[in-house]
């Protein structure tokens, strides 16, 4: 299945897009119909790859280029073992305060360690990947990262991927990933805090609620918020039979504990 189903016509349109820095007049992708692989594992013997779009890089190496109108259409990959404390975050359409204080908010790899320790999860993938959070032209994305990703998913051996976009743009760029990912025969689950864009982009599996650009994975200094969005998302990943999205309840159950005064 084609990841943009109209690429001929977006890129059209993208063409005259005049890519002034904002959104404003923005040609977003528009599928009607999206792949899907089953989910052929369990949680407890998945192997699982974690895919963000945070921007991150190391500290001492060089960020990415936000200021391309295509945007930057390499990624990095980076062994689970990295310190919080090394990374910097080329941030743009989202403020990097909240992902400086706490990764887990875009990159929650303690939380998923904690699932590894606790059987819930088969094992964390050993090494993770960071996208752009800028990357204007999807039919890039489309032609060249998400083969490269897909392939990067199967060398690894992964069984499933979490995609985790952070601004309003990048929530197109992991959609279309998913897509491609999903093309390859590796499942795919993407949260989502803005349900119009992935709505459009149609990405096989999509749990959304009403979270913040920058911090889609809960917020910072809040593990047991971030629990409750990583263990609803894995969950739920299990039982799509379809592509669709699915609500998450992580509001309203954060809501009675601070009526309780638990929070």
């Amino acid at each position: 299945m084609d990841i943009i189903e109209k690429k001929g016509e977006f890129s059209s349109r993208f063409s005259r897009w005049n890519g002034s820095g904002t959104l404003a007049g923005y040609p977003f992708v528009e599928n009607v119909y999206a792949p899907f692989t089953p989910v052929k594992r369990a949680l407890p013997m998945l192997n699982l790859a974690l895919i963000t779009s945070a921007g991150a890089y190391i500290d001492g190496t060089e960020g990415f280029d936000l200021a391309a109108k295509d945007g930057d259409l390499e990624f990095r990959e980076f062994p689970i073992e990295i310190e919080a404390a090394d990374l910097r975050y080329a941030a743009k359409g989202y403020d990097a305060k909240a992902v400086t204080e706490d990764r887990n908010v875009q990159i929650p790899i303690d939380r998923l360690l904690e699932y590894e320790a606790n059987a819930v999860l088969g094992r964390l993938n050993e090494v993770w990947w960071s996208l752009s959070c800028y990357i204007p032209n999807a039919a890039r994305v489309a032609d060249e990262m998400a083969p490269k990703i897909a392939e990067r998913l199967h060398r690894y051996n992964v069984q499933a991927a979490l995609l985790i976009p952070a601004t309003r743009l990048c929530h197109q760029t992991m959609g279309l990933i998913a897509r491609g990912i999903e093309n390859s025969g590796i499942p795919t689950v993407l949260i989502s805090v803005d349900r119009a864009v992935t709505t459009m982009v149609r990405p096989p599996r999509t749990v959304y609620y009403s979270g913040e650009f920058g911090s889609v994975a809960g917020h910072p200094g809040f593990p047991e918020y971030q629990r409750r969005i990583m263990d609803e998302t894995l969950r739920l990943m299990e039982t799509f039979d379809h592509p669709s999205d699915r609500k998450l309840v992580v509001d309203l159950e954060t809501m009675v504990e601070a009526a309780r005064g638990e929070r």
